[in-house]
């Protein structure tokens, strides 16, 4: 009997996602690779524009922060009417009965204006943090949407090439109708299949359509910018051992959110140094001259104390930046937690997906590939009906399908990850 469907055909369908498409990486298209889209991100996302502008603006302000008050000068011009001599009114500091000139400069309690400058430094630290956070995040929400293109184009993909294996179906069933071998069902039920993929197909294309406007907003582009498919892929990378106490090192060492809790914390601590040093006085150191006709006949120097007496309103300070600086310790002490937390929830589910990424290449897919041999070939020969075809050919469907998802889940677990960590793996 002649075959009408070559099982070499069946293969290739089924290890199609085991052999990535090669290409050149240098030189890109936008889309092409997940570079090419981060490095566009890095650069026009307006949110992460804004966050680098603020943190700018915040290291300008440490400077002021611990600088001396501006000097104040005062002129006081007495007599300005002479009527000690007889004279009448006058505005020039040499045609008045004397002028005063001072020139004054005010001290900030000891210790306080480094104490101002570490709290503006650590704030300026916080600004940056954040700013590296913000670029995480948004590299984690890049990754996440490349994870779904690449999940897309593979099904649309395969589903094609299912859409091909099924016509070559379909002509095998018309083949044995007619040819008397098989009912007029056979092809009807072929047809079907046919109207599902394609059905499949024109959802798969919309989603595409969906993916790409959401990777242009990522990336601060016109929704309609074309994106190119991907060059190939990708296999599920390799887990992380998931030695708990190495990822929390690594996570107190390179996160930028708890960076920034601990920039926050260094800055609450500061305030409470700041607020403390207020129990001193400051003082105002001035000096005089006093000019009598156009000579200077007399020098005045001053020394103003301010006088901390109200010691009610100081300790009620004192005691709210101590319990700032005990929130914002627990705040750090939360965001560890729960980023160890995540790591540990994150790194659970790549090692599922490896495993379960590895048994449906390796197992799944060929025994799929060869139960539908068998029932072609079952077919062919008249010892299975075609309802056992399209039973196997949806087999193989789900395990391709479900290889893609695995895949597409386990890069968006990692992606996961390397937000946590703070960098790549």
């Amino acid at each position: 009997m002649t075959r009408w469907f070559k099982p070499a055909a069946i293969w290739m369908v089924a290890i199609a996602l085991s052999s990535p498409a090669l290409g050149a990486e240098d030189n890109a298209p936008v889309g092409a690779t997940l570079e090419s889209l981060l490095v566009i991100a890095r650069q026009n996302n307006p949110d992460l524009q804004a966050m680098r502008y603020e943190a700018q603006a915040a290291g300008q302000r440490v400077e002021p922060a611990g600088a001396l008050p501006d000097p104040m000068f005062n002129m006081e011009l007495r007599d300005v009417t002479n009527q000690a001599t007889g004279g009448g009114f006058n505005l020039s500091p040499a045609n008045v009965g004397s002028t005063r000139y001072q020139l004054r400069q005010a001290f900030l309690p000891w210790g306080q204006r480094d104490a101002k400058r570490g709290a503006a430094q650590a704030a300026a630290d916080e600004a940056l943090f954040r700013s590296n956070a913000a670029w995480s995040d948004l590299a984690m929400r890049v990754k996440t949407a490349y994870a779904r293109w690449q999940q897309l184009h593979a099904a649309l993909a395969q589903t094609r090439e299912l859409l091909v294996l099924n016509n070559r179906l379909e002509a095998v069933a018309h083949a044995r109708y007619t040819g008397g071998l098989a009912p007029q069902q056979d092809p009807i039920r072929a047809q079907l299949e046919r109207t599902a993929l394609a059905t499949e197909i024109v959802v798969l294309e919309s989603e595409l359509a969906t993916t790409r406007v959401r990777i242009n907003g990522l990336l601060a582009r016109p929704p309609g910018e074309p994106v190119a498919a991907p060059l190939a892929e990708e296999p599920v990378p390799a887990a992380t051992p998931p030695d708990l106490n190495t990822l929390r090192e690594r996570v107190l060492a390179r996160n930028p959110q708890l960076a920034a809790d601990d920039a926050r914390l260094r800055a609450a601590e500061k305030k409470k140094d700041v607020v403390w040093s207020n129990r001193y006085p400051g003082f105002t150191f001035g000096v005089a001259p006093i000019q009598s006709a156009s000579r200077i006949s007399e020098w005045e120097l001053m020394l103003e104390l301010n006088i901390p007496l109200q010691q009610d309103a100081r300790r009620a300070e004192e005691r709210e930046a101590v319990a700032m600086v005990a929130a914002a310790q627990a705040r750090k002490e939360s965001t560890l937690n729960d980023l160890v937390a995540q790591l540990g929830e994150q790194i659970a589910g790549l090692e599922a997906a490896r495993r379960t990424e590895s048994l449906t290449r390796n197992s799944l897919l060929p025994q799929t590939a060869l139960t539908l041999e068998a029932a072609l070939a079952g077919y062919e020969s008249g010892k299975v009906d075609f309802a056992t075809v399209m039973d196997a050919q949806r087999q193989i469907r789900q395990a391709q399908l479900g290889l893609i998802r695995i895949r597409a889940e386990a890069r968006v677990r990692l992606a996961e990850i390397e937000k946590v960590l703070g960098e790549d793996l």
